[in-house]
């Protein structure tokens, strides 16, 4: 059943540029998702190389007579949707976020093409790491920036309902960058958080970013940062909708009686469960057997007692109620000396993707056949999302400068 709320309208933003099919080469196909395909494209008239996200228009409509749609789905409610994951986009003014640079639309596709990541995703990234896991100085790293980038969503009154390593990508400076948000829904928020401007396109300002802009998540000098976005005690409006990824889902989602902002600090227990031990706490043998893991047992945290495993225990409460939350992860103990202003703004993460030098392309790919082809392939698998891996294009490892603060 389609859940009204999930279509609630953003504030009207200017309507995003269009950008012709035909001025696009497509690179490389780098991922593949439950909805569409990822593309790295090559922009003609701007110079710029970007993400293109596809959607088959014929995909989008079969789900009308069933076929591969949840139940009661319909073909209005999946341009809605779509519509809607716009609308995030352009609402979205923050490093730790995608900019929207144009939407493609013809016949047969819509497509919203979107800053690239060189450095893939945390699963790509975590198999990299010598031991399969990462140290919790680089799981605080990425940890307080997720933080950052959920609460600002939650400002803004989006629900994100999808944080998993797999939406988690890395820039060219090495920051986290949040994608895909066709799961996400609004509801009314609980604190506006301050934009942070972005006259300009996205990769020239990251190269310019200072501690001034950093100042912006804290809001006026009068609100500290350990109580910015703190009340998630108010009564607020709720959500039906039964999405997710199976192994991430919120106890509260498969119980169905609604649930609000809470269920993405559930989701940041299970990624920063999966970066410490290299699996999801609650997996089984099949979803019935996940679900009722979810809702019935306790996470295994093995190992020596320390603040992070008591965090992860925190955030994954099945209570909602009793879920830690905003400024309480922030003043836990794990993040305790992390200087919040400045996690933005650290010129050396733990990770710098290299860039690799402009290509020349052989073969140009057609997006629109190569959409098609997928689209009419996939076997849809009902309540798991369809999942696939980004490609990376650069490994180098850095454990010296700002990081180590972490």
């Amino acid at each position: 059943m389609t859940d009204r709320s999930d279509l609630t309208p953003l504030p009207s933003s200017p309507p995003p540029a269009t950008i012709e099919l035909h001025d696009l080469t497509a690179i490389s196909v780098i991922g593949r998702g439950a909805k569409g395909v990822v593309f790295y494209i090559h922009e003609h008239s701007s110079g710029e190389s970007l993400a293109l996200k596809v959607i088959s228009r014929p995909y989008i409509e079969c789900k009308r007579a069933g076929g591969a749609a949840a139940v009661g789905d319909d073909c209005q409610s999946a341009y809605r949707r779509i519509y809607f994951e716009r609308d995030v986009l352009l609402a979205l003014n923050h490093p730790l976020f995608p900019s929207l640079r144009g939407v493609v639309s013809t016949e047969k596709i819509v497509g919203f093409a979107i800053d690239h990541c060189p450095g893939g995703d945390l699963t790509a990234l975590r198999r990299r790491q010598t031991e399969k896991m990462f140290s919790d100085g680089i799981i605080r790293f990425y940890a307080a920036e997720m933080v950052l980038a959920l609460e600002y969503l939650h400002g803004l009154g989006i629900v994100y309902r999808d944080l998993k390593p797999e939406n988690v990508l890395i820039q060219e400076n090495g920051h986290i960058m949040l994608v895909d948000f066709d799961l996400s829904t609004k509801l009314p928020p609980f604190k506006s958080l301050p934009e942070i401007p972005r006259s300009e396109p996205q990769s020239a300002q990251k190269k310019k970013m200072n501690r001034s802009l950093c100042r912006c998540f804290s809001g006026s000098s009068d609100v500290s940062p350990a109580t910015l976005c703190s009340d998630y005690s108010q009564e607020t409006a709720k959500s039906n909708s039964f999405v997710g990824t199976e192994d991430y889902v919120a106890p509260e989602i498969i119980q169905g009686n609604g649930h609000d902002f809470t269920v993405d600090w559930w989701c940041l227990g299970v990624v920063l469960y999966e970066m410490l031990y290299g699996r999801t706490p609650f997996r089984g043998i099949n979803r019935k057997e996940t679900f009722y893991r979810i809702l019935t047992k306790s996470p295994e945290l093995f190992g020596e007692k320390t603040a992070l495993r008591d965090l992860i225990g925190r955030l994954l409460e099945k209570d909602p109620a009793k879920r830690i939350a905003g400024g309480e992860i922030r003043s836990h103990e794990f993040f305790r000396g992390v200087d919040w202003e400045s996690v933005v703004v650290i010129a050396r993460p733990p990770f710098i993707p290299e860039v690799a030098e402009p290509k020349v392309w052989a073969e140009v790919l057609d997006i629109e056949k190569i959409v098609e082809e997928i689209s009419g392939s996939r076997r849809v698998e009902t309540g798991k999302r369809w999942e696939g891996n980004l490609v990376t294009e650069g490994r180098n490892s850095s454990r010296n400068g700002d990081f180590e603060i972490f």
